[in-house]
């Protein structure tokens, strides 16, 4: 069965991209842009995985991070996080609040697909 991954991301070309070589490998993709209602969405989906932006409308994304992270039905889901902001406060952030793997802007497919696959189990 495909792994069900969420993706939180506001930038349309990103949200694109991401999806398509997700799908394209087997993955389950769902999609959702909006930081405010974010954890609604993860409690609608339940996924395996979460990919996750630090910028987005509503609410930063380590905001929805410690929300995640502070929650027992939610604290197991590894976490990608996805910024354009790579300086080593930002990276000092997301550890301390339980990032899995933090990865910046740009990235490429094979980067994108091998941190998933490592934090799943799926490589």
């Amino acid at each position: 069965m495909a792994k069900q991954i969420l993706l939180i991301e506001d930038e349309p070309n990103i949200i694109e991209a991401i999806s398509f070589i997700l799908s394209r490998d087997g993955w389950d993709v769902a999609t959702h842009a909006n930081g405010e209602t974010a954890m609604d969405a993860i409690a609608r989906h339940a996924p395996d995985v979460l990919v996750l932006d630090v910028m987005l409308p509503g609410r930063s994304g380590y905001e929805i991070l410690q929300d995640v992270r502070g929650r027992a039905e939610t604290a197991h889901i590894p976490v990608l996080m996805l910024t354009a902001r790579g300086q080593k406060k930002d990276r000092e952030t997301a550890d301390r609040l339980g990032v899995t793997r933090f990865m910046t802007k740009p990235f490429s497919n094979a980067e994108v697909l091998s941190a998933l696959r490592e934090i799943t189990g799926a490589a």
